[in-house]
């Protein structure tokens, strides 16, 4: 079955890229009035080869992280924006495929490569910046006050660069320019100061409006009382603050600067009702959304501490049913006062403190895995009063990539306690481990007497399920079978 998760995610940019594209499309047609869907293909079409190097890249990009080093990845990124981009920009323009200047296939090449920009940093975003702790803390409040701030600030700059700009007078009254002098803002700091104090009061206002939305008729009232009692509470609400708030924004000084004569403004005005509600229906939606954000923030923590709960069970678990059943091999060599049995104990302790230490880490090393297991095997042999035919190939391209500990060895153990111990004559254990970047593929096979064995799975395997849902979720696949008195097992992770 089609993964859409991870095909949406895996050809993010490439769709992003194909927006763009129709964007770039749709401006260049919607002023035409005849042939207009002919245009809009020729157009597609020609821009489309203009950006047929990035569409290409951006379709493969996935793969190309996953197969090439960071510094060939680099090197392919240059070549494509660098040397490809520029080159297909100019052999579109050439061919003619539809009537285009220039400018809009450079335009194009350029929106392009801003978009990518804009996407690794939004990538950089996402890993590093994102999770620095007094960044987490800023929420959508702060991050709006801190706006309008930003906000009060430049329209005060551009206030004061344009006050003797006669360009911007009109019947008595200035308008604020869009302009940006230093010079203007250093001889002027005084007033600069009174202009933003001003401004900041004006959105200070609606920012008042926002948080009791937000705070108090959504998170309390809509919440708890429905729609109805929610509607009339704003009705209430506005009409106790708007007269104060608009008699407030009245007054301000700036009022007589900018194009508002007090003596003729009534706070009581329709007007300012019809603003102030303004602002509660806009505000509305943002703020459902902050409060869906933060509820569906309490469920997804609420599910991780649950996960990471039931994972220590199964560790719990996990971890002494290994210890008490190497517990039961060394008594068996202390009766037979075998002289392996010191050595044994000395292993069982490298192994323990493996269990014990690495096994609490989120991931190891696939060598630590290996080695555990070859320890584990050896250990086993020692004590065994059979022939073990017992293979173990390695195909693994890199055995320094990380995978979760104590997963591989379940099925090992499950082989001996199930199969290879209870075993009268001779008994076979066939390992086999391939391994790269993104797969993982482990494979048990061993031998067992079905007369012996009633639930050969074991609370072992039972466990590993648990695990492998809580923690590749999506990104396994486990097979079981039993044939011809041969017990195998097959797992598959997807590494990213």
């Amino acid at each position: 079955m089609l993964n859409t998760k991870n095909f949406n995610y895996k050809y993010q940019d490439f769709s992003l890229n194909i927006g763009l594209l129709l964007w770039i499309a749709i401006f260049n047609t919607y002023h035409l009035t005849s042939n207009i869907w002919l245009n809009y293909a020729s157009c597609i079409l020609a821009l489309g080869f203009c950006l047929l190097p990035v569409l290409v890249f951006s379709f493969l990009k996935a793969t190309l992280k996953n197969i090439l080093t960071r510094n060939r990845y680099v090197a392919y990124w240059c070549i494509c924006f660098f040397i490809l981009l520029p080159l297909f920009t100019d052999l579109a323009f050439y061919l003619q495929i539809a009537k285009l200047s220039h400018t809009v296939f450079i335009s194009t090449a350029l929106a392009a490569t801003s978009l990518e920009m804009i996407l690794i940093a939004n990538h950089y975003y996402q890993k590093k910046v994102k999770h620095i702790k007094w960044i987490k803390k800023i929420g959508l409040e702060h991050a709006v006050l801190i706006t309008i701030i930003l906000l009060a600030a430049t329209i005060s700059i551009m206030a004061v660069s344009s006050l003797d700009n006669p360009i911007y007078q009109r019947n008595g009254f200035r308008l604020v320019g869009f302009e940006f002098s230093l010079k203007a803002l250093w001889f002027n700091v005084g007033t600069f100061l009174g202009f933003f104090l001003q401004f900041l009061i004006m959105y200070l206002c609606g920012y008042l409006l926002f948080l009791i939305n937000s705070r108090l008729l959504v998170s309390k009232i809509l919440k708890e009382k429905g729609l109805l009692i929610y509607l009339l509470a704003l009705s209430t609400t506005l009409a106790l603050l708007y007269p104060l708030l608009a008699q407030l924004l009245i007054s301000l000084p700036i009022n007589t600067v900018f194009g508002r004569n007090i003596f003729e403004t009534n706070p009581f005005e329709l007007e300012n009702a019809l603003g102030a509600f303004a602002i509660m229906l806009i505000s509305l939606p943002v703020v459902l959304a902050l409060q869906w954000g933060k509820q569906n923030n309490k469920i997804l923590s609420l599910e991780k501490e649950k996960s990471q709960h039931e994972l220590d069970l199964l560790k719990q678990q996990l971890n002494p049913h290994f210890f008490f059943n190497t517990l039961n091999n060394l008594y068996a060599l202390s009766l037979q006062k075998s002289a392996k049995t010191p050595d044994s104990i000395l292993q069982l302790s490298e192994l323990m403190r493996y269990t014990i230490y690495k096994g609490q880490e989120k991931s190891v090393k696939l060598s630590q895995e290996i080695d555990y297991i070859n320890d584990y095997i050896q250990l086993q042999q020692i004590r065994l009063q059979k022939n073990l035919h017992f293979e173990f190939n390695k195909e693994v391209t890199d055995d320094q990539i990380e995978i979760v500990p104590l997963l591989l060895i379940v099925f090992v153990e499950n082989a001996f306690k199930h199969g290879i111990e209870p075993a009268e004559d001779e008994a076979s254990l066939k390992l086999m481990l391939t391994a790269n970047q993104t797969v993982l593929f482990f494979s048990c096979e061993n031998s067992f007497d079905p007369n012996e064995n009633t639930d050969h799975k074991g609370i072992g395997i039972g466990n590993l399920r648990k695990r492998l849902e809580l923690l590749y979720p999506n990104r396994y696949t486990l097979h079981i079978t039993s044939i011809d008195h041969i017990f195998k097992a097959e797992l598959k992770l997807q590494l990213t």
